[in-house]
């Protein structure tokens, strides 16, 4: 990314709803499967491994509004769909869309570059788990500028993506070479959730832009800072996978000022791979990255963190770790910028209020023929 821009306790399940969709322009009747869950996860290392979320209690009036009477698009690469890809199926949608709609989408490759503008919001992208979708481009910041450079640009609010491959195919740059950063996603708008998908890439992979975002049980590949980005998010049960040759780093987090309050969470991850890797380097001022409860291999550089050669970043960065573990995780030989948190200190991180969760976070859909 070189010249780019209290402990909680975990209660049960509360409620379990099942509701019927009928998609009109395939006539195939679909079940959509949905949890209510409680709005925090557990300060535990077993909360996370549950794969307990959150779906809250105080839901966005609009958000609330556009569930009601979800529409499904269907899009198939045989023509057996709505429409055949993506750019087709998303120009279908209207701006200022008000209703949750779900994109369908079968198996295969499909070679796109693809943009979900601001004025749609409430956009599912949805694939089959054991058919997964990949969506894939090769653009590079050469051609198109890092940010432009996505496979998938998302600007809008309230997007999900659930079991989904993102790719920025582009080939794997020489070390050094200028303008080989190349996105495989781009999320840009507010209140985004992932599930279960992938992101492969290079340098620059996820660009986790801006906004309250969630991804879970996703994996994220990549060799140069390839997390990146300005985003309020919580990373749970991911995992973060370096094909770097030499040293690199993990995340590149760009908080700007102690006023924005975005950060890089990731709880109970799990960090393997190649490359000698520091988990994050001092990009903005005020970079502010968080670990706990993760596993990390031995590719982690044992100092931890790297100020990118400003030295004045040191005492502005927040660089926290927490009850992590692995070769990688230990923390005599860290940096003395590195924040070894409480629990007192951790507790804002672990908890699904850190994202707003009550107010917008909401599972996966399942859909059943």
């Amino acid at each position: 990314m070189y010249g780019k821009l209290a402990r909680l306790n975990f209660p049960p399940i509360l409620l379990i709803s099942f509701f019927f969709l009928h998609s009109m322009a395939t006539g195939i009747n679909i079940s959509l499967r949905c949890a209510d869950l409680n709005p925090q996860i557990s300060n535990s290392s077993k909360g996370f491994k549950k794969g307990e979320i959150a779906q809250g209690n105080s839901i966005d009036p609009e958000l609330a509004s556009a569930e009601k009477q979800p529409k499904i698009i269907t899009v198939r690469k045989n023509g057996k769909g709505d429409f055949r890809t993506l750019r087709e199926a998303i120009n279908s949608i209207p701006s200022g869309n008000k209703k949750r709609t779900i994109l369908r989408i079968g198996p295969g490759v499909y070679k796109e570059k693809v943009t979900v503008d601001r004025l749609k919001p409430y956009i599912t992208f949805y694939g089959e788990p054991d058919q997964m979708p990949r969506i894939t481009f090769d653009a590079t910041a050469s051609q198109y500028g890092t940010i432009n450079s996505a496979t998938v640009a998302v600007e809008s609010d309230y997007f999900v993506a659930s079991n989904i491959i993102f790719e920025n195919s582009s080939p794997k740059p020489i070390l050094g070479m200028q303008g080989s950063q190349a996105v495989a996603m781009r999320i840009s708008g507010d209140k985004a959730a992932f599930y279960n998908c992938r992101f492969y890439g290079h340098q620059d992979t996820l660009c986790d832009d801006k906004g309250l975002h969630f991804f879970k049980d996703c994996y994220i590949r990549g060799t140069v800072d390839f997390i990146f980005g300005d985003g309020r998010s919580i990373y749970s049960n991911c995992k973060l996978v370096s094909i770097a040759d030499g040293v690199t780093a993990i995340t590149a987090q760009g908080r700007y000022s102690t006023s924005d309050n975005s950060a890089f969470v990731f709880l109970n991850c799990n960090i393997t791979g190649t490359g000698n890797a520091f988990l994050g380097r001092a990009w903005k001022e005020n970079s502010r990255v968080v670990f706990a409860y993760t596993y990390m291999g031995n590719l982690i550089n044992p100092r931890g963190w790297d100020d990118k050669g400003y030295s004045n970043r040191q005492g502005s960065v927040f660089y926290g770790e927490y009850k992590s573990q692995g070769p990688g995780a230990a923390t005599k030989h860290r940096v003395k910028f590195t924040k070894l948190l409480t629990d007192e200190q951790a507790k804002p991180f672990v908890s699904m209020n850190f994202i707003q969760a009550s107010q917008w976070l909401k599972p996966p859909p399942k859909l059943v023929d």
